[in-house]
């Protein structure tokens, strides 16, 4: 439980009972229970989804639902993508994207990086519920967040870290086969209990077959591209890697869509 409730300090702004002293292994091994916080996430990006669409257009609905997601996680994952895209788009070494990286300052590839981010959720789940039964949508939008928690798992296992010091370092250093079968093992029964309870067999299968695949090779792909951009990842890189990841899967989703179409 210990575990949990700091998986969610660290990743949520959802309050929750104070912990007390914790150790670095503690806070790193949390990545095993990360897709649990995801999961919770999106619970809650479902029923409000359910909700709003009683009021609301598909589109008003998508937006609020973008917001909903950026405040439960205190923008955390949008400074981290802001500040990798700005270290990336520089031209020095390891050392000095590093330094920009740290930098508080948002240059303006990271506002474009937060800006187009955000608009491509916005547009790819408008897409989602315009191809969709309400009930597809509505898991679509539930697995969004439950997959890319999943995908900073995966990542973390791979990578290196770019720094001796920092939360990134921690993650990477406690995450091993235990952490990453743990986290694989909770997606896929989470995954497989909400299809089953809602009759949604097909999307399981793209789910195991397709998703989650396409969104592992994501992962090791960006985790190459931090360890030649930056000399491995940092927390920063994980924040851009979770919300990558939400775009390739809702692309994922619009592509597998279409195809049945």
């Amino acid at each position: 439980m210990k575990k949990l409730l700091l998986a969610f300090q660290f990743l949520t702004i959802i309050p929750m009972q104070d912990t007390g002293d914790v150790s670095g292994e503690e806070m790193g091994k949390t990545t095993a229970v990360f897709p649990l916080v995801g999961f919770a996430e999106g619970v809650v990006l479902a029923f409000l989804a359910a909700l709003l669409l009683k009021v609301f257009p598909a589109e008003l609905t998508n937006a609020l639902l973008v917001l909903v997601l950026v405040i439960m996680n205190g923008g955390f994952h949008l400074d981290g993508l802001s500040d990798t895209f700005d270290a990336v788009a520089s031209r020095g070494d390891h050392g000095t994207k590093l330094e920009i990286m740290k930098d508080s300052t948002v240059g303006p590839i990271g506002v474009v990086a937060i800006v187009m981010t955000l608009l491509l959720k916005y547009v790819l789940l408008n897409a989602v519920s315009f191809q969709s039964t309400s009930v597809a949508y509505l898991m679509t939008v539930l697995a969004m967040p439950l997959l890319s928690r999943w995908s900073m798992v995966t990542a973390a296992f791979y990578s290196s870290a770019a720094r001796p010091d920092g939360l990134g370092r921690l993650f990477i250093a406690h995450t091993g086969a235990r952490q990453l079968i743990s986290a694989t093992v909770a997606l896929i029964v989470l995954m497989a209990l909400v299809c089953i309870m809602v009759s949604q067999f097909s999307l399981l299968m793209f789910y195991i077959m397709f998703a989650i695949p396409v969104l592992y090779a994501f992962s090791f792909g960006a985790v190459w591209f931090f360890k030649k951009m930056f000399g491995g990842m940092t927390g920063d890189s994980f924040g851009a890697l979770n919300e990558l990841a939400s775009l390739i899967f809702l692309l994922s989703a619009v592509i597998n869509n279409a195809r049945l179409a």
